[in-house]
């Protein structure tokens, strides 16, 4: 057969094969598949989930997000959240509990519920819950937010989905929550991850079992503290494993905890102010929010009729240790502890209303600070009273002094005193001091008296006294309870300001702890922060009874950064003592500062040398003095004016001078005067060089060198009464009113006439007088530039060339 009669036959083969197939009605297909449809929809509807309602159609949920906008401010305050009936509560009605354990390779969709709907509440004739009125702070946008890290976990818990839901069950049980719903997911190879939807808001955790490592977070937006429940959180879910290497499963290792509370969303201003845990507070910047702390426990947190106690150990897993730890572990060279935190000591932290107060390792630094500058400002302080200073610590540092007869502490919280006692007994500790109880509050001369003090003050010491004056006058006043930044009704009361300075001797003294520091960037001080301690300066300023007030910081207090103490005395005189010489002062605290029987020093911080570094306010204060309006005279000669020019005497060797020297003879003696050999303008600076070399005396030491001229054993003192003779006509005493210091002018300045005809006088004084008449008695100002006041002088006219330069008498 031909390949052409072969490939007929194929075709015509196949031609009847097809006429075999039979036709299908489409109209057929389409019922049928129409049936099927509608069958399989009916068996869904009939055996799948029997609440459809609680899934959210696309199109609704769009609506409402329309809906929302057009009425945001409805929306603005939030309803009260409450829970479905598919909810349950902890305890009884644990079976209700909806949860699913969804392996991390196949998860599964949640069945959270029955769909039965929301609980109602009773409302009242406004339409608002009653549940919504009672607890209305709790549907702020706000709520409370406590992250917890917990190491050496077993291994097999953390790996355990019904061990680890069971133990988060416990902890909302035990918290006081409602938990809603949970699920966790194993992972592979290890871990779980479980979330927990509470009414409240929620709780997580994930597990890492190899490095026995668990990190929580739970999430509430209700009143209830968070805080105490991080002990239950560190029981429940801190089954340490056992130690490496072990040859027993007694042996467990230490659970290491580190967590964190924070405040949440907005609140309120109100809300926020009162909140000691708010985040602007203290205690909640230093100890409850930073998760860096290997240590944190709560030794006391307790309120008061007064005012909320917090007692706080901490201790960063950076610390290194101190001296002390080294000694107490007999730390040497190369030993790795050195590195670590191991050996460290927990510091102590006391807070009152969420403000720090002291802290373990510094407290006595901060105390010395307060209380030494104010008695060693005064002669002899025998009756001392303390204003607040529960914590016994102020007591301590006064008794250290000799001269001591009696310390009156009047603080109104004896709930303070007692847990001081307690848990800080180191700050009322005078064991090491001779002469002195061991506990400083029970010594014979301390009287503890339990009220308000400024209603005391006034019943004592006011101008409407009702009660007998414990001692008719007090020496020295420590204020231990001064708030710098929201202020105290006690400092804005003028009736105790005036029973206090009435109750100091003629010579008293009081001092305060005002708060931080001031900076260079700080506005106003009538307007920032810090307003109320500008308004209690201000009060004392205008005091009549202030002749000196001193301000002076300290860095060494403990805190984040200086802070700043107020010294003010009622004689000027204490000036005096203030300005001392750092020897001077070394020599008082020798004198006057009891012996320990342990040989160390009685004072660790405070000596003459750190009180020299108090003799002069720091320049931020003097520049947030300066923004006081209007500006005060004296800040205008904050500096020397480079607009001026400075004339000086010369040296006729290297150069030549803008003045010269003549020797003229009068009445028979030779005398010398001084002209000058340029035109001077009006202002500039006359020998600047030469006065501020002048040498500082103090009427002390004047007073030595006149008695040593009196004793007759040393025979003629030519010399001393030639110097005494050269103080008389070239010194001058200092501006500043009981500092009873003198500068003795030693240059060319000397030879410059003296005149009391005001028309011939063409040099004067730097600074003009105050136009007050007196220097103010706060001034920072006058504090750190009191020295080029003194000394520097200026041309007060233009002064020509060969005119005699002349200055007043009174200088």
């Amino acid at each position: 057969m031909s390949p052409s009669s072969s490939s007929s036959a194929s075709a015509a083969s196949a031609a009847k094969e097809v006429k075999k197939t039979q036709p299908v009605d489409i109209r057929i297909f389409l019922l049928i598949l129409t049936t099927a449809m509608g069958i399989s929809f009916l068996m869904g509807v009939l055996l799948g989930p029997s609440h459809p309602t609680d899934a959210i159609p696309l199109s609704a949920l769009s609506s409402a997000i329309a809906n929302s906008a057009l009425e945001k401010e409805i929306k603005v305050k939030n309803a009260k959240r409450s829970r479905t009936q598919h909810s349950s509560e902890i305890g009884e009605r644990i079976p209700e509990l909806n949860e699913r354990h969804v392996n991390f390779q196949q998860p599964v969709l949640e069945d959270f519920g029955d769909g039965s709907g929301a609980i109602q509440y009773e409302v009242d004739s406004d339409g608002r819950s009653i549940v919504q009125k009672e607890e209305e702070q709790e549907h702020l946008p706000a709520g409370q937010h406590l992250l917890v890290d917990l190491m050496n976990v077993e291994a097999e818990f953390l790996n355990s989905e019904q061990r680890l839901a069971d133990a988060m069950v416990q902890c909302i049980k035990t918290a006081g929550l409602t938990l809603l719903s949970y699920h966790c997911h194993s992972l592979l190879p290890s871990g779980v991850s479980c979330v927990g939807v509470l009414l409240e808001s929620h709780i997580s955790f994930h597990t890492w079992p190899e490095e026995g490592v668990i990190t929580l977070d739970l999430f509430t937006c209700g009143p209830k503290p968070l805080l105490p429940v991080v002990p239950e959180l560190e029981r429940l879910f801190g089954i340490p494993r056992n130690k490496a290497n072990s040859t027993t499963t007694t042996e467990k290792e230490e659970i290491i905890s580190r967590w964190s509370h924070e405040l949440r969303g907005f609140r309120n201003k109100k809300d926020k102010s009162n909140s000691y845990l708010d985040n602007s507070s203290d205690l909640a910047v230093w100890v409850i929010s930073p998760l860096l702390f290997g240590t944190k426990k709560q030794i006391v947190s307790i309120n008061s009729p007064h005012q909320r106690i917090d007692i706080w150990e901490f201790l960063s897993k950076e610390a290194t240790p101190s001296y002390d730890d080294a000694i107490r572990y007999n730390l040497t060279e190369g030993d790795p502890r050195w590195f670590t935190s191991e050996i460290v000591a927990p510091d102590r932290l006391l807070f009152l209303d969420g403000v720090i107060q002291s802290t373990r390792d510094s407290e006595r630094e901060f105390h010395e600070t307060l209380v030494h500058p104010a008695m060693f400002a005064h002669p002899s302080p025998k009756h001392v009273a303390v204003i607040g200073g529960g914590e016994g610590a102020t007591v301590r540092e006064i008794l250290k002094h000799n001269t001591v007869e009696s310390v009156i502490m009047i603080e109104v919280d004896e709930m303070l005193v007692d847990i001081a006692r307690e848990h800080l007994p180191y700050m009322n500790d005078c064991s090491d001091i001779m002469g002195v109880a061991d506990n400083c509050l029970d010594d014979s001369r301390t009287t503890l008296i339990v009220e308000d003090a400024t209603q005391w003050f006034k019943d004592h010491y006011g101008k409407h006294a009702t009660k007998a004056k414990p001692v008719s006058s007090f020496d020295v006043i420590i204020l231990d309870a001064f708030d710098p930044k929201e202020g105290s009704e006690m400092y804005r009361d003028i009736e105790f300001l005036d029973a206090l300075y009435a109750s100091l001797s003629p010579d008293g003294v009081f001092s305060l702890h005002v708060g931080s520091h001031h900076t260079i960037h700080d506005p106003k001080a009538d307007m920032g922060v810090y307003a109320p301690r500008e308004k209690f300066f201000n009060l004392v300023e205008s005091h009549p009874s202030t002749a000196a007030m001193t301000v002076y910081e300290e860095a060494h207090c403990g805190f984040e950064e200086p802070h700043a103490f107020l010294t003010v005395c009622k004689d000027a005189t204490c000036k005096s003592r203030w300005y001392a010489e750092p020897v001077a002062v070394d020599d008082e605290i020798y004198d006057r500062i009891k012996r320990t029987k342990s040989n160390k020093p009685a004072l660790i911080h405070f000596d003459g040398a750190t009180q020299h570094s108090y003799q002069f306010t720091p320049r931020a204060w003097e520049t947030v003095y300066c923004r006081r309006e209007p500006q005060p005279f004296e800040c205008s000669y904050r500096g020397l004016d480079l607009s001026k020019e400075l004339f000086e005497m010369g040296d006729d060797e290297e150069e030549e001078g803008s003045f010269e020297v003549k020797t003229e003879i009068v009445n028979g003696k030779e005398m010398k005067y001084v002209y000058a050999k340029v035109d001077i303008p009006k202002g500039s600076y006359i020998m600047p060089s030469d006065v501020a070399a002048s040498v500082v005396l103090s009427d002390d030491v004047i007073k030595g060198l006149k008695d040593n001229t009196a004793v007759k054993e040393t025979g003629e003192v030519t010399v001393i009464k030639n110097f005494l003779d050269f103080i008389d006509r070239h010194g001058h005493s200092s501006l500043s009113t009981g500092t009873r210091l003198n500068y003795v002018e030693v240059g060319g300045s000397t030879f410059i006439r003296k005149s009391q005809d005001t028309e011939e006088v063409n040099v004067g004084r730097w600074i003009p007088e105050h136009p007050s008449g007196k220097i103010p008695v706060w001034s920072p100002v006058y504090d750190r530039h009191m020295m080029a006041f003194d000394v520097f002088i200026v041309a007060t006219k233009d002064i020509k060339a060969g005119e005699e330069v002349v200055r007043p008498i009174k200088y």
